[in-house]
């Protein structure tokens, strides 16, 4: 696909195939269909609503509403079945006078929406990679899916800094705490997409990544000052911006530095909007709000004013609008009065059309569903997603060189009752490994090999990441006796508030299902090799960009280790 260069801006990414061509040719057919558009109809370009195939029919019949009287310019697609989505899809295309952008949140592939569908790591997890073209190809797949799937823009990806710990939205979704790393692998997720016929929307700017307050549940604040959020929060935006990636969504925060007026939210302030993100940056690609059902914004103002203040702040697309109707006729009303100029509605509808045509939707053909579920999950998912679990594994301690496992015989202690099966399978195709119980452990001399497993339910990105008490406890009680190796199937972060000292092995595999157990251990083997790096500050002994490499035995006659750091 050939497209999102909306400007004259020299520092700008020119996706594979890209013409100047193509580009006049959008142009033009921005241009002949906005003038054979009524008002009403240009307006509704504005708004994109979401699709639930799970809510009954009166749900989908009041969406089929939207498109066919408010002349709605996309739909988000939410959870459900793949294949009603891909009936609606179609029918709702062929109703829609222009045709419909159609988008997702899919950070880790559509499964985050469709459960049917593949499950790519998170963000987190590709930090700890070294390898960027890990992360472009794993980016490259997704927009395959997206397309089979008619999806054409991807809410993706998350650029914040993840500089809090407890933040309870962002978290896992971040790809860490490092700027320089959070832009490097952002343009890799990026250009995977846009490279691939795919929209890309970095979010949340401002920058989500130092709040406590999830913002679909509250308002967040992030206190700082415009130096540091010139040089955290800001600044891999900015850079990305530099490159065109195509679209930024704003997200729902009070960011005090820059915008004076109190609790008034980055998505319709005009002086993050406009001033800054359109006029001081230069952005002319595609601004679109975060959902505006999401509590930060959906308390404190009606849905139809919030349409109109999220315009007049600058966004182009208003996403998961509440009341089209309501937004359209305070829209309509403020064109009337002059409070909007038409300039103004024209410069978003004409980037919009722009961008669809960009993307092909003017010859959008129906989506066949046969042997969907195959083409969204099968073996080059898996082996991609393999691969990158195995890129990720970091090595944060190794001081007995326990790795890869030497001994002939290891007891393995799984905790926190998640699942765990395939660990303990894929380690019995190298080595003998027997099953142990908390209640067992008096029973075995000293000095026993031991693997603890920390295998939290993340079945979400969101879950709770923290090691229990009861877990605190029995890893203190097993290396205090045994030759232990802690391997922690979760965020990093849940070795925030434990002592690693006294544990000679510690390794950290960031998720727990089926994929990445066999990649660790295979990595425990000495089937692959272990290079990962934190991405994250966990703790002021756990620095970001600490890990230890492990060479595979098939690649080295002898393994060898080198620790790039030292936790005294």
């Amino acid at each position: 696909m050939l497209f999102f260069i909306f400007g004259n801006n020299k520092a700008q990414y020119i996706p594979k195939n890209n013409t100047e061509i193509l580009k006049k040719e959008a142009k033009v057919y921005a241009e002949k269909t906005y003038q054979q558009l009524s008002e009403d109809e240009k307006i509704g370009q504005l708004f994109i609503v979401a699709l639930y195939t799970n809510k009954g029919e009166d749900f989908i019949n009041q969406v089929k509403t939207l498109v066919e009287k408010e002349n709605i310019g996309g739909l988000i697609l939410m959870q459900d079945d793949t294949r009603r989505h891909i009936n609606l899809v179609n029918e709702l295309q062929g109703k829609s006078k222009i045709p419909l952008m159609i988008g997702m949140d899919a950070e880790w592939g559509l499964y985050q929406r469709l459960p049917i569908a593949h499950k790519f790591p998170w963000a987190m997890t590709l930090g700890a990679i070294q390898d960027n073209t890990l992360i472009y190809e794993m980016a490259a797949k997704i927009a395959e899916d997206c397309k089979r799937m008619g999806i054409y823009w991807d809410f993706a990806p998350v650029v914040d800094v993840n500089t809090n710990p407890i933040n309870p939205i962002i978290g896992n979704r971040s790809f860490g705490s490092n700027v320089k790393k959070v832009i490097e692998k952002g343009l890799a997720y990026s250009y995977g997409l846009q490279d691939n016929g795919v929209l890309a929307s970095i979010k949340h700017f401002p920058g989500h990544g130092d709040t406590d307050t999830d913002s679909h549940l509250d308002l967040p604040v992030v206190n700082h000052s415009l130096h540091r959020l010139n040089k955290v929060e800001l600044a891999p935006f900015k850079a990305l911006m530099d490159k065109k990636i195509g679209g930024v969504m704003v997200a729902h925060l009070y960011v005090p530095s820059l915008e004076n007026q109190k609790g008034i939210p980055a998505s319709i302030s005009y002086n993050i909007v406009t001033n800054l993100l359109k006029n001081k940056y230069g952005y002319q690609g595609l601004i679109i709000t975060d959902a505006l059902n999401m509590n930060a914004v959906a308390k404190r103002f009606s849905p139809g004013e919030l349409d109109l203040r999220a315009f007049k702040a600058g966004n182009d697309i208003m996403l998961f609008s509440q009341d089209v109707p309501s937004g359209k006729r305070l829209i309509k009303k403020s064109l009337q009065s002059g409070e909007i100029s038409q300039d103004r509605l024209k410069e978003s509808v004409m980037k919009i059309l722009e961008a669809k045509y960009l993307l092909g939707l003017q010859n959008f053909k129906p989506i066949d569903a046969n042997n969907i579920e195959r083409d969204l999950n099968n073996d080059t998912h898996q082996k991609l997603t393999e691969k990158l679990y195995a890129n990720a594994l970091t090595l944060i301690k190794d001081e007995a060189k326990a790795l890869p496992l030497k001994s002939s015989k290891y007891y393995y202690l799984p905790l926190e009752e998640a699942y765990y099966q395939d660990f303990i399978k894929e380690l019995q195709n190298g080595r003998e490994v027997e099953l142990i119980t908390e209640d067992k452990l008096n029973i075995l001399p000293q000095n026993t090999s031991i693997i603890v497993g920390f295998h939290k339910d993340n079945s979400t990105a969101y879950k709770p990441y923290k090691i229990s008490a009861k877990s605190k406890a029995i890893l203190d009680r097993v290396a205090a006796k045994h030759q232990l190796i802690l391997v922690v199937f979760g965020s990093p972060y849940a070795l925030r508030d434990i002592n690693i000292k006294n544990y000679p092995t510690v390794l950290v595999a960031y998720e727990n299902n089926e994929l990445s157990m066999k990649a660790t251990a295979k990595g425990l083997l000495g089937k692959t090799k272990i290079h990962g790096r934190l991405p994250v500050v966990v703790n002021q002994d756990l620095k970001e960009g600490i890990g230890i490499d492990v060479a595979s035995i098939q690649s080295e006659t002898e393994c060898s280790a080198k620790p790039n750091v030292v936790i005294e």
